[in-house]
């Protein structure tokens, strides 16, 4: 797909997402790979996402899902930290079992106005996915 062209690589969204966030306590070192109209995220584990019963909970995939779309926005357009989650529809497929969180966001539409992306999200397989999320984005109205 080459309709689109990367502004920024991981290394450079990381960065960003460490400067914007930074009580993220090293945390936001999440974007692993960047390609036009699409981006990996991956977020290791921790005790702290599971819910009662022992599997990772909604609002942790729903973050990931939500950041999956920021990082997607500022990978095509720069750092446009002022882009804004307008609708979130969260899709959940199965039980997420703890383990290493993989994202896989692919950009649908990317307009002046708004940008959407589906994500993917899985902790035993991408055939196994846990959630699936389409996020849209409202992006930063600069003048009049």
């Amino acid at each position: 797909m080459d309709r689109w062209r990367i502004e920024l690589d991981a290394e450079q969204l990381n960065e960003v997402l460490a400067a914007a966030f930074p009580t993220g306590g090293g945390k936001l070192d999440l974007v692993r790979e960047v390609r036009p109209g699409r981006v990996k995220l991956v977020r290791a584990f921790e005790p702290t996402m599971l819910r009662p019963g022992g599997l990772i909970s909604g609002p942790v995939l729903m973050n990931l899902a939500d950041t999956a779309g920021y990082v997607m926005v500022m990978a095509h357009v720069g750092p446009e930290l002022m882009a804004v989650t307008s609708s979130l529809t969260m899709n959940f497929l199965r039980p997420a079992k703890p383990g290493q969180i993989n994202v896989d966001g692919e950009l649908l539409s990317l307009g002046r106005r708004s940008a959407v992306c589906d994500v993917r999200i899985w902790t035993e397989s991408p055939d196994r996915l846990a959630a699936q999320a389409t996020v849209t984005y409202a992006r930063a109205q600069t003048g009049a």
